[in-house]
């Protein structure tokens, strides 16, 4: 679908150019662009490296080990109806810890792996279950206390204060995630959404 809404955006500024007779300006800015893209991409790629490398010390030392088993106690509350032990708590708590730190590339497997864990739980194969649902709330919401991509943008189109985003960044996807985990709550509770509790599975 992406690529067929670029193929429409390139075709139709081209043919807008024919008929303006703008060609040529269209093409200067084509190529300013492309190098500007490829200046700001190069900076990206830097900062990037710099925070993933960060996050990668944080995750040896443990230090993302031990924050995954604080909110251990707030995922029991949020999903109480998946076991204790089970591998879907674990997938999902190092998916949001991931999303949290910035750490998105990490995130998306995590992300993957605990749907197939909680598609275990799930006795309407082919249905999103509520824990689903809640999941994919959170997830898209994903609080932010270090905003990697945000900071690492603003750092490579030249910002004198880049990490001036974190506090915004972490009072809005709080925000967000407040939201989202109480329309997933409030929807699985209504008739036409509602569902029979799924399967237990052994952890």
């Amino acid at each position: 679908m992406l690529n067929i809404i670029w193929l429409v955006l390139l075709v139709g500024s081209a043919a807008v150019a024919v008929f303006t007779g703008q060609v040529k300006e269209v093409v200067l800015a084509a190529t300013e662009s492309a190098g500007s893209a490829f200046k700001l991409a190069l900076g990206f790629t830097g900062i990037m490296a710099l925070w993933l490398g960060l996050m990668r010390i944080a995750e040896q030392s443990g230090l993302i080990g031990a924050f995954t088993r604080w909110i251990s106690p707030l995922m029991q509350f949020l999903f109480p109806r998946i076991p204790d032990g089970h591998p879907a708590l674990g997938s999902m708590t190092m998916n949001i810890v991931a999303n949290m730190f910035g750490l998105s590339n990490a995130a998306t497997p995590l992300g993957i792996r605990a749907m197939q864990d909680l598609d275990t739980l799930n006795c309407h194969k082919g249905t999103a279950t509520n824990e689903m649902c809640m999941f994919l709330a959170i997830n898209t919401s994903s609080v932010q206390l270090v905003p990697a991509s945000a900071i690492a943008l603003l750092a490579a189109g030249g910002s004198s204060d880049p990490t001036v985003v974190i506090f915004p960044a972490i009072v809005a996807t709080c925000a967000s995630t407040v939201a989202g985990i109480l329309a997933a709550r409030l929807l699985s509770g209504l008739r036409r959404f509602r569902q029979e509790p799924s399967e237990k599975a052994e952890p």
